[in-house]
């Protein structure tokens, strides 16, 4: 079975900004896939500290946030982020400088 299947917290409402949207119209991003992942405890691109932090968070109701890069090229490479609020009820896919 495909660890991507199994959510193991809400994402409640699901957004993206504006920048997010853009890439998702000119570079087929994945937006599923990055939130599959999120969702299944993959934190993506996060140091030690911070995905203990987000094992913590499944327990004490705290947010949720994982990074992630999106090489839709050899000459781009982009960071994108994805952010569950501490009460379940949104999850936001953003760039780092729409924070």
């Amino acid at each position: 079975m495909n660890r991507y299947l199994i959510p193991k917290f809400p994402l409640g409402l699901c957004c993206m900004t504006i920048g997010i949207s853009t890439l998702v119209e000119q570079h087929n991003l994945p937006v599923a896939e990055y939130l599959c992942r999120h969702q299944s405890g993959d934190w993506g691109d996060l140091d030690h500290d911070d995905k203990q932090a987000n094992e913590l968070a499944l327990h004490d109701g705290t947010r949720i946030f994982s990074a992630y890069h999106f090489q839709p090229s050899s000459e781009l490479k982009i960071k994108l982020w994805v952010i569950t609020e501490a009460d379940r009820s949104v999850t936001t896919v953003l760039l780092p400088d729409e924070y």
